[in-house]
Formats: C-alpha cells, sequence, structure tokens
C-alpha cells in the first residue's frame, strides 16, 4: 500500500517546533473514542480502509472478551480519510485507532494529532523492522504500531528478456543496457513506465538522495541535491531516448503494456505484484521478480514505497486497549495471513515475513517472489525522513514530473519547484526551516 516508511525520530526537534506553532500537544486526556467500563472491559473504535481489516478486527473480538473493537470503513487517506481523521480530532470526538501511511505521520504529528503509548509499547520495538519501527516513533514517544512495509525489486516480463537473451540487471547501467536492447527489438516496446509521487520517492531512497532532514531543531529539504539530481538525470536520459513508455502507472494503457509485453519492468515495491497481477491478466506466467539495480556493483541497497501504521488518536482514553489491538494487529500470524490474501500487504513484524500466504504464485511461474523482498527488506535504509507537508509536497512534485515525462521540462526541475514550493509552504505556517 502506498506510500513509505518515515523517521520521526530523526525530526523529534523540528516537529516539538511545529507542535508548539500548531497550539496543540502531542498528547491527550481528551474525551476520545475509547473508553472503559467498571467492569475493565474497553470499547475502542477504528478507523481504515485496506481490505481484511474488518475481517481482522472481528478475529480480535472473538479472542478478546475484554476489549470490543469497532471498526468503521473511511475513504483511503488522500481520497478524504485524513482531513476526516484530523477534523475529528479537532472536534473531541476522534476514533482511538486510525489507518495512517508512514508517509503522513509527520503531518499528524505536527498538528497534535497523535498521542503517545510508549508506556504500553514496552520492548516492542525488537518485534519490528527497523525502519518500520522508526515510522512510528519520535524521541521516546511510540504513536502507534506498524502494520505493513513496501520494499521495492524488479518486477520484470522474464519471457520477453528470455527471448532477448537478457538476464535481469544487477546495475542501472545494465538496465539502461537492456532497455535499449528491447526498444530496439520492436519500437512499440518500453523498459519501463513514468513513476510519479512515492514509486518514484522509493528511487531517491534507495540512491540515498534524501529528501528532507533536521538541522539545529530546524527542517531541511534536499529534494533538488546532487545525489536527487543524479537520479533525476537518469531517468531523464532514459525518457530522452525514447525507452521510456507514454503509458502513466495505473492507468489501463499501463496494464495493457504489462500484459503484452510493450512495457517490461516495474521498479516497484511488492505490492505491486497483487496490482500487476489483477491489471495485467494477459501477463499470467510471464512475470518474475529480481533484486532492485544498484548504483554501484555489489551493492544491496533498496528502496521503499509503501506501508502504513495503525495510529492512536489524540484524546484516546484508553491507550492500553488501543496498544493492544495495534500491536495483535501487525503481529498476528493468522490476522496477517488474512490481510496477505485480502489486500496483498507486506508484514512489518520481523516473524512474519515467511507466512504460509506469501506463498510461491503461477502468475510469476511459480517462483516464491516474496523471497526476493524477505531478502530485500534488511536494506532498506531507515534514516529515510518524510517531511511535514507531504500532501503539498507531493502535488507539486506531480505537477512538475507530469510535465518532464512528456517532454516538457526536466524531472531536476520538477525536483526544485516542489522544494521551493515546499519552503514558501513551510515558513508560511511557521515552520522552523534551516538555513
Amino acid at each position: 500500500m502506498k506510500p513509505s516508511f518515515i523517521r520521526l525520530a530523526g525530526a523529534a526537534g523540528a516537529l516539538t517546533l511545529a507542535l508548539t506553532a500548531t497550539g496543540c500537544s502531542g498528547s491527550s486526556s481528551g474525551t476520545g473514542s475509547g473508553s472503559g467500563s467498571a467492569s475493565g472491559k474497553a470499547s475502542i473504535t477504528f478507523w481504515g480502509w485496506a481490505p481484511g481489516y474488518e475481517d481482522a478486527v472481528n478475529a480480535f473480538n472473538s479472542g478478546h472478551p475484554d476489549i470490543k473493537v469497532t471498526y468503521q470503513t473511511v475513504q483511503p487517506g488522500a481520497k478524504g480519510g485524513y482531513q476526516k481523521m484530523l477534523n475529528a480530532v479537532k472536534a473531541g470526538n476522534a476514533p482511538c485507532l486510525a489507518q495512517v501511511g508512514y508517509e503522513t505521520m509527520p503531518s499528524f504529528a505536527a498538528q497534535g494529532a497523535l498521542q503517545d503509548v510508549s508506556k504500553h509499547a514496552g520492548s516492542a520495538k525488537r518485534d519490528y523492522q527497523s525502519a518500520a519501527w522508526n515510522s512510528v516513533s519520535l524521541g521516546s514517544a511510540v504513536y502507534g504500531a506498524p502494520v505493513d512495509t513496501g520494499p521495492m525489486a524488479l518486477f520484470y516480463n522474464k519471457r520477453l528478456f528470455d527471448s532477448l537473451g537478457l538476464k535481469p540487471p544487477a546495475t542501472w547501467a545494465e538496465y539502461r543496457a537492456a532497455g535499449e536492447k528491447i526498444h530496439a527489438s520492436d519500437p512499440k516496446r518500453f523498459i519501463s513506465s513514468p513513476y510519479l509521487d512515492y514509486d518514484y520517492a522509493g528511487l531517491a531512497w534507495q540512491a540515498g538522495a534524501d529528501w528532507f532532514g533536521v538541522d539545529n531543531d530546524a527542517w531541511k529539504v534536499n529534494m533538488a541535491s546532487a545525489e536527487n539530481k543524479k537520479v533525476a538525470d537518469y531517468w531523464q536520459g532514459l525518457a530522452n531516448d525514447g525507452l521510456i513508455s507514454s503509458a502513466p502507472m495505473y492507468d489501463q494503457a499501463w496494464y495493457t503494456g504489462l500484459g503484452n509485453g510493450d512495457i517490461a519492468t516495474v521498479v516497484g515495491a511488492v505490492w505491486q505484484a497483487g496490482v500487476i497481477k489483477g491489471g495485467a491478466k494477459d501477463g499470467a506466467g510471464q512475470w518474475a521478480a529480481a533484486p532492485m539495480p544498484q548504483w554501484q556493483e555489489g551493492d544491496k541497497k533498496v528502496g521503499n514505497a509503501g506501508g502504513s501504521a495503525t495510529a492512536v488518536l489524540k484524546g484516546c482514553e484508553n491507550t492500553a486497549a488501543a496498544w493492544e489491538f495495534a500491536h495483535w494487529l501487525g503481529t498476528d500470524k493468522q490476522a496477517f495471513g488474512t490481510l496477505v490474501e485480502k489486500a496483498s500487504l507486506y508484514p512489518a513484524a520481523n516473524d512474519l515475513l515467511h507466512l504460509p500466504q506469501l506463498k510461491a504464485d503461477p502468475y510469476f511461474g511459480g517462483q516464491q517472489i516474496y523471497e526476493v523482498f524477505a531478502s530485500a527488506t534488511p536494506d532498506v535504509d531507515p534514516e529515510w525522513t518524510w517531511g511535514p507537508l507531504m500532501t503539498s509536497t507531493v502535488a507539486d512534485l506531480n505537477d512538475g514530473l507530469g510535465k518532464a515525462w512528456t517532454g516538457k521540462g526536466t524531472i531536476a526541475q520538477a525536483l526544485r519547484h516542489a522544494q521551493d514550493s515546499t519552503l514558501t509552504e513551510m515558513r508560511k505556517q511557521g515552520l522552523a526551516v534551516a538555513p
């Protein structure tokens, strides 16, 4: 699930300033929807949208008679769910728990919409991948439990590659060479399609091209850095040379290209397996997965594109019950197996990386593709930091990227524009910005 991790811990000082600027605190004893009765039975509400969540709630309620979780479906975050959550927090009637993407956690923290449950978390940190745990923590505070992640790899049309004598490229230089050979074999064939927002962010993440950082309790925005320009210029070069399809990701033309072999690869997160399988049925048996190409031969660096947490919202009265469910949702084998089957989620918990539901799939030629992602997971850099205004940052970025992929500007210019716009909005909202 899009999008990906944050590193709240690294942004502690800047977010503290942000909380001060918005006049909110990160915790509250307000009247949230979690409550407890004299008999000790707790009742909490959970808002989310992922398929399989309702089944998980029912399973939890069956096995935990002292805690009743009520699940309510909301629109996906970017389609209105997040705004509904924030409005509920401001009105003092928010649910205890909500599904929140890692990239949005800093924005919620900056607006004082999260509640610290560190007193309940105990040693839970060891249960999760380090990058995932960093996504829900701020200094010593913990604002929820990780659920899923989106480590990246290379999905490729193995039948097409084999027909041209190509092997999965180990480096980005080899990836370009493969693209040239594929396009030369047929002008309708392309190595890939354009990437936007968090899919593109995963490419920058792998290269160590950070977008945000913190310096002396102030935000830094690095989207136009030399490291980012390297990634931008590489993909710009592929586009300039006609190696990138014009079909936008998730458009019907994209699915058609994946199915008939005209689009040869997708550099994407683990959840893309379900997207490809569901949307490009004609490609069944043709596709496979391999490790993400590297900038330097022999490196093992991986980007991430996706993941969310079960966040505890400000005003939750029964944080103990909220944490118990949140942690259970991210670590229970049976419940997560259902999430794999129904939502193609990939676990953030260390002990769930080899669930039986993560099995070989005939669509991918019987390959056990999840082993590729299990191997990649430890190589995701946990130091990546998301900014506090990602909704507006991504809107500005996508505007520029959309133009760049069609020859109306460059990817580097899109990144510069997004950086400048983000800095302007940060200052407008009173956030501390490093010089």
